[in-house]
């Protein structure tokens, strides 16, 4: 009679476990795969036109809130209109390829198809206004926009990430007057975040219904 040997006993018993623990693995593997921290940083869609962050906000030196005019008073950052466009394109680079986009939404009055990159799920709410008046500055959540030739999505947006700062904020803020600033850096940002902190009387909420709701 034939005998199989004795090791294959062992992986007789180990082999249960293991059939038990595929579907754990399986399931692990697809949640991280499409987790915020894998799918969304780096998000970069193609635009319409090849808007220049790098030479507007950065060379330029132009406010964000020249073009994102809402930021400071709405619960979105508003995405400008062509008007805004055509403030200074009307005089500078008229008939720029570039800007064939502006010109047709100009003439037709539709408006330029955007592709928004920083885009927060439905069941999650987030107020612009509340944190830029409370010393959350764009780079924290965007990056040096003003390096970008073209916008990516930098941090991950996920509810683990936005947690990071409402649970110690004063690793994160900085003056009012600096919110736009992307090259501010503080000398120790742990002291003067702590004294803003105190100041504007900051507590940042962490129950669930504050951003679900």
């Amino acid at each position: 009679m034939f005998h199989f040997p004795s090791w294959t006993l062992t992986v007789r018993d180990l082999s249960g476990g293991l059939l038990l623990l595929a579907p754990l693995y399986l399931g692990g593997l697809v949640y991280y795969g499409m987790s915020p921290e894998t799918t969304d940083v780096g998000y970069q869609p193609v635009q319409p036109l090849p808007y220049s962050h790098a030479l507007h906000a950065g060379e330029l030196g132009i406010d964000c809130r020249y073009c994102h005019s809402t930021v400071e008073k709405a619960g979105h950052a508003s995405v400008p209109p062509t008007s805004t466009c055509l403030n200074c394109h009307s005089m500078v680079h008229t008939e720029s390829k570039k800007l064939e986009w502006v010109r047709t939404s100009a003439a037709t009055g539709e408006a330029i198809p955007w592709v928004r990159i920083h885009d927060l799920p439905d069941h999650a709410y987030f107020n612009h206004a509340v944190h830029v008046n409370r010393g959350v500055g764009c780079a924290t959540c965007h990056g040096r926009i003003d390096k970008m030739e073209e916008v990516f999505q930098q941090e991950r947006l996920s509810m683990g990430w936005c947690l990071t700062c409402h649970r110690e904020p004063e690793k994160y803020l900085r003056p009012l007057d600096q919110i736009t600033n992307m090259e501010w850096a503080p000398e120790n940002q742990l002291e003067l975040g702590l004294q803003l902190k105190a100041e504007l009387g900051i507590n940042p909420p962490q129950n669930c219904s504050s951003c679900h709701r």
